[in-house]
C-alpha cells in the first residue's frame, strides 16, 4: 500500500480547508529550508480549539489576528504537541489575545523553560562541549559559542502556567474523543491526537510523509537512544492506528498510510545505519567525520547543529545494539568502530 494524498495542494495563506468534520487545515510559513509548517483549528461548540502555532514572526502573528477575527466564536483552547519554536513559539501571545488556557504534556513544558534558560545540561555551552567531545572542529564550535541560543532568539517569551496532558488522556473536543499518543525521539513527551470517530490523527512531527523527523540526542542525555525510541513510538502508532486514517502532519500534505510509512521510516533509517557501519570497518570514526555519509550535502551552522545530533543518535543506536564499540582516544573525541559479527 502507498501512500495516498486527498489534498494535491496546501490551504493559500490564511485561508483554512476543512479536512475532516469541523477539522481545518491552516498552513503558516517558516523562515528555514523547511518553509512551513500545518497548524489545525477544530471546532468545539461555540468556539474553536487550536493545535499548534506557528512560528514568532510579525506575518504570522497579523494572519492570526486576521483569522481570530473572522472566527464566529471564542478559542476555547490552545494545544501545542511539542517544545519547538514552530509549534510553541506564539503560545504566549496567542493565550494573552484569545484569553485561552494551553495544554501541553510536561516534558514539552519544562523543556521548554530549561533550554531558554540553557540550565540543567541544556544549552549553547552544553551543546558546544557535546560536539567537541564527538569531533567538531574548532571553527564550526566558534560559530555556536558565537550563536549562543538559538531558542530563546526564536521564541520571546514562555507561559508561565499549563494545563498537563499525559499519556493516555482523553480531550473532548465539541463532543469527540481525541486519545494522547505520547511518542519520543524526536521532543521529550511529543503529543498527537487520535479521534477514532473522525479516522483522524494530528502527527505532529513524529510522522511526516516525505521526510524523516530530526532525531537528536542532546547533552543533557548524551548516552540517550533517541532513534531507537523513535522506532519504537513509531511501531506504537501503527498498532494503534488504522489503516482509514486520515494523518494530519506538521510538514507536508495530509495522506493515508500509517502502516507504509512508519515501514517506510524504519528502511530508511536502517539503511543509513548499515551505511555508518560500513564507513567505521576499518578505523573508529568521530560523529562528525561521519556526517558526509548521512547528509551528501554542504550544511549550514543551523544544519550542522541538526546534523550533529542525528548522527550521535544513529551512532548511540548501534553501539546499543551491540553494532559498534565506543573509544574515547587521548585528545578526548568518541569514536565508533563497527564490531564484526
Amino acid at each position: 500500500m502507498s501512500l495516498h494524498y486527498p489534498h494535491a495542494q496546501p490551504p493559500a495563506a490564511g485561508e483554512l480547508t476543512e479536512v475532516a468534520p469541523g477539522v481545518f487545515w491552516l498552513r503558516m510559513p517558516l523562515p528555514f529550508l523547511l518553509d512551513h509548517i500545518n497548524l489545525w483549528l477544530l471546532r468545539d461548540g461555540d468556539g474553536w480549539v487550536i493545535v499548534d502555532t506557528g512560528f514568532p514572526d510579525d506575518a504570522v502573528r497579523e494572519t492570526w489576528s486576521q483569522i481570530i477575527d473572522s472566527l464566529d466564536g471564542p478559542v476555547t483552547r490552545l494545544i501545542v504537541t511539542h517544545f519547538h519554536p514552530d509549534h510553541l513559539g506564539l503560545a504566549t501571545w496567542l493565550m494573552e489575545k484569545t484569553g485561552a488556557p494551553l495544554l501541553m504534556t510536561s516534558g514539552e513544558f519544562l523543556t521548554a523553560h530549561v533550554v531558554w534558560h540553557e540550565v540543567a545540561g541544556h544549552g549553547a555551552r552544553f551543546m558546544v562541549e557535546q560536539f567537541r567531545q564527538h569531533g567538531l572542529d574548532a571553527e564550526h564550535l566558534a560559530k555556536f559559542e558565537k550563536r549562543g541560543s538559538g531558542y530563546r532568539k526564536a521564541v520571546p517569551a514562555l507561559p508561565d502556567y499549563y494545563q498537563r496532558i499525559k499519556a493516555g488522556d482523553v480531550v473532548t473536543v465539541d463532543g469527540k474523543k481525541w486519545q494522547i499518543i505520547i511518542g519520543h525521539g524526536h521532543a521529550p513527551e511529543h503529543m498527537a491526537l487520535y479521534c477514532a470517530e473522525l479516522d483522524v490523527v494530528i502527527s505532529g512531527d513524529m510522522l511526516l510523509p516525505r521526510i524523516s523527523t530530526n532525531v537528536s540526542v542532546f547533552a543533557a542525555t548524551p548516552d540517550a537512544d533517541a532513534l531507537g525510541w523513535y522506532l519504537t513510538s513509531l511501531d506504537e502508532m501503527a498498532r494503534l492506528i488504522p489503516e482509514k486514517t486520515l494523518v494530519l502532519p506538521s510538514h507536508g500534505l495530509p495522506f493515508y498510510g500509517v502502516q507504509p510509512r512508519v515501514a517506510d521510516l524504519h528502511a530508511h533509517h536502517e539503511e543509513r545505519l548499515r551505511a555508518l557501519e560500513n564507513s567505521c570497518d576499518d578505523a573508529p570514526k568521530s560523529a562528525a567525520e561521519l556526517l558526509d555519509v548521512l547528509f551528501q550535502r554542504a550544511l549550514d551552522t543551523h544544519q550542522t547543529m541538526f546534523a550533529m545530533g542525528e548522527a550521535i543518535a544513529h551512532l548511540n543506536y548501534l553501539e546499543q545494539a551491540g553494532r559498534m564499540s565506543r573509544v574515547t582516544d587521548t585528545d578526548g573525541v568518541i569514536r565508533f568502530l563497527r564490531l564484526q559479527q
